[in-house]
């Protein structure tokens, strides 16, 4: 890949985060349009995108943007209101400007709907109703909008005397300049002659700037380049890395003036030479001592060092890594920690205290490998969360229905890989929640409710793994209209005796809808089924609770991480498994002759507590005699706690789950295998599932 290839790439992933940066700012302006702050969000974002793309060679990107970012450069000023339809008319434009981003062909450019947008944002502002830009953009630097790459200048422009003759209004340049970035700007009048000599055509006044932006001294040239034979122009710099906003001592007036060619050096020295320096002068008048000032000193020159040293540390705090490099990393961790489990075994069949030793430092280290491992593919679900308010906002508008989102626990972090697959499922229930669930707003009115709706979408951490709740406050499911639409469809029988929550789960047949009509957005009994699916492959579960009239809660369970967990391994007979650690509460003895097992209620007095356990030697229909004393497992999810019964507890393993082939997926209570220490095979129990069979069976 050549160097431009991996610029083109970098720049395409930093504009899909400032496309879904200027996506949430859009929505929450939408709830405070009188928010400058986020006025200001929304241009910086498109003004990045556009220098950014000049930069790289995406011209369609960078001149769609600039009419979209001239319009909003507006909304600044307070000219152009925010208000719906500049709202839609922006939305729009973030769409357009992906597409043009995934768009190889260069058939996105120009397309009708580019037209329609520019049309309606020029119409908007005033600007009239053509569809060709104002112009190209101006920018081709670096506009990342990265406090590390605004540089400040030292800009003097002087313009000839007859530059009025030519057109052009030099205060305008200097207005533009400012636009650029954090500015002070001085005008120099000492030229301008009495009244009564002054000719109106001719200038006399000349400007210094000192400018802080991130537009490159190219970019600042461009706003001169139509007068840059007709002035004076000096462009300096003065500060590369942002220094100046952390260092108030700055240079002294003498270092300026000698630097703008205001000041000889030897004129300064001369001046220098007959002033005595500070600490001096102090001393004499005795107000401070010589030791006092040396310490005064060490002190100045230890602040100077340490902020150097920050500095250093601040701009090597983070990189962007490829996520195949992080995936490849987390594979590699995976056979490494099964080689250790290898290692430790050995180490312990030759009692070698020397061999055993290397083995526990080695499974230290690979324990933190693991999870400083991990802990890079962890991602705040918050990023998610936000893609939602768009959907939610558009599907409700396309429905005719108000509904408001809230969430919680964006912060809340999860593997890499299961965010990343657990987008379609969420998009699927938040569809059906907003198509199913709340009702319009004349039934809501009638209803006594608010005419908006309201979803809830949450996320949290529980023990060893991540609840994502869906709950809104609409019509809520019908248990006997489901239930009769699966006798219908011959999912259960007529004379079934269901729970509700056994009803609930109906919704999950592939095909089942109870949908009069089909819809643009659902109605085809395509997506619960598919939800689930997606849901059993990230190992996790799904639950639904509904209550007519008041609303669905539908909860999702999902592991942290799809890597690398801490299990218990176990074993019955000759086989051998692993119970995720995070669902074991303890292990208890078990003591029952034949006769005593043969009439046992398979109940535990656990302490006063009755706990239920089956026997995995049972569930497995694994062969042979159970022995004398045998173990239980106690297990908890979800406020439900059950006993497993296995021959011997073996002890903590570093799991690293395999997926099983196709064949076995769906055996019940299996989630996957890991490879132990042996290089033989152990099958990861699915806790959740026997626990959900289990407690089924003994209603």
């Amino acid at each position: 890949m050549s160097q431009d290839d991996i610029n083109r790439q970098a720049f395409l992933e930093e504009a899909n985060e400032l496309l879904a940066e200027l996506e949430t700012a859009l929505l929450e302006l939408e709830d405070t349009p009188e928010d400058s702050e986020l006025v200001d969000r929304v241009f910086r974002a498109m003004h990045t995108i556009k220098g950014s793309g000049a930069m790289f060679g995406f011209d369609d990107v960078a001149h769609f943007t600039h009419d979209v970012e001239t319009v909003f450069d507006m909304v600044r000023g307070g000219d152009v209101p925010v208000s719906k339809e500049l709202l839609d008319l922006t939305l729009g434009a973030r769409d357009h400007i992906l597409e043009l981003l995934e768009d190889d062909t260069g058939k996105a450019a120009g397309s009708p709907q580019s037209k329609a947008i520019i049309a309606g944002l020029r119409n908007l502002s005033g600007m009239g109703s053509g569809t060709d830009s104002v112009e190209r953009p101006e920018v081709a630097q670096d506009d990342s909008g990265d406090s590390d790459s605004v540089v400040t200048y030292r800009v003097r422009f002087k313009p000839e005397q007859g530059v009025f003759s030519s057109g052009t209004n030099p205060l305008a340049l200097i207005e533009e300049l400012t636009e650029m970035g954090m500015h002070q700007v001085v005008a120099h009048i000492e030229n301008i002659p009495p009244l009564s000599e002054l000719d109106p055509e001719d200038c006399h006044v000349w400007w210094d700037v000192v400018l802080a932006t991130d537009k490159g001294e190219d970019g600042i040239r461009d706003v001169f380049i139509f007068v840059e034979d007709d002035c004076e122009l000096m462009i300096q710099t003065i500060d590369k890395l942002g220094a100046l906003e952390n260092d108030t001592s700055y240079k002294r007036l003498g270092e300026i003036l000698v630097e703008r060619g205001d000041l000889t050096q030897d004129d300064l020295k001369g001046v220098l030479g007959e002033q005595k320096r500070l600490g001096d002068l102090l001393t004499e008048a005795g107000v401070v001592s010589e030791e006092q000032i040396q310490s005064a000193l060490a002190e100045q020159h230890a602040v100077q060092s340490m902020r150097k040293v920050k500095k250093e540390q601040t701009t090597a705090s983070s990189i962007r890594v490829a996520a195949d490099k992080l995936d490849y990393l987390v594979d590699l961790v995976g056979e490494l920690v099964i080689v250790q489990a290898q290692i430790t075994q050995v180490a312990g069949e030759k009692s070698d205290q020397e061999f055993i030793e290397l083995a526990e430092e080695l499974e230290r280290l690979t324990d933190e490998l693991r999870d400083s491992t991990l802990s890079v593919r962890m991602l705040p679900i918050g990023s998610t969360f936000s893609k939602f308010r768009r959907l939610v906002r558009d599907l409700s508008d396309e429905l005719g229905k108000k509904i408001e989102l809230t969430t919680s626990g964006a912060e809340t972090e999860l593997d890499k890989t299961v965010i990343e697959r657990l987008n379609d499922p969420l998009v699927h229930l938040l569809r059906n929640s907003i198509d199913h669930g709340i009702e319009p707003p004349e039934i809501r009115d009638a209803a006594g409710k608010p005419t908006a709706g309201t979803i809830f979408l949450s996320a949290e951490h529980a023990g060893g793994e991540v609840l994502i709740t869906i709950k809104d406050d609409g019509a809520g499911m019908d248990s006997n209209t489901i239930l009769a639409k699966g006798v219908e469809r011959g999912l259960v029988p007529k004379d079934a005796d269901l729970s509700d929550k056994d009803i609930f789960n109906l919704i999950f047949a592939p095909g089942f809808s109870t949908a009069n009509k089909v819809t643009s957005v659902s109605g085809r009994g395509v997506g619960m089924d598919v939800v689930k699916r997606g849901i059993d492959a990230l190992r996790g579960s799904i639950d639904v609770d509904s209550k007519r009239g008041e609303g669905t809660v539908i909860t999702v369970r999902l592991p942290l991480t799809l890597a690398i967990i801490d299990g218990l391994q176990i074993k019955v007979e000759d086989e051998h498994y692993v119970i995720p650690l995070s669902l074991v509460e303890e292990c208890v003895e078990l003591m029952q002759t034949e006769e005593e097992r043969a009439r046992e209620q398979q109940v535990l007095n656990l302490r006063g507590d009755i706990v239920p356990y089956i026997r995995l030697r049972d569930w497995f229909t694994v062969p042979g005699i159970a022995p004398e004393i045998e173990q239980v497992v106690v297990t908890g999810f979800d406020g439900s706690r059950i006993g497993i019964v296995v021959d011997n507890v073996i002890g903590e393993h570093q799991t690293v789950i395999k997926s099983l082939g196709r064949v076995y997926r769906d055996v019940d209570g299996i989630s996957g295998a890991t490879i132990k220490g042996d290089g033989s095979m152990a099958l990861i129990l699915d806790v959740p599932q026997i626990i959900r069979t289990a407690s089924a069976s003994r209603i």
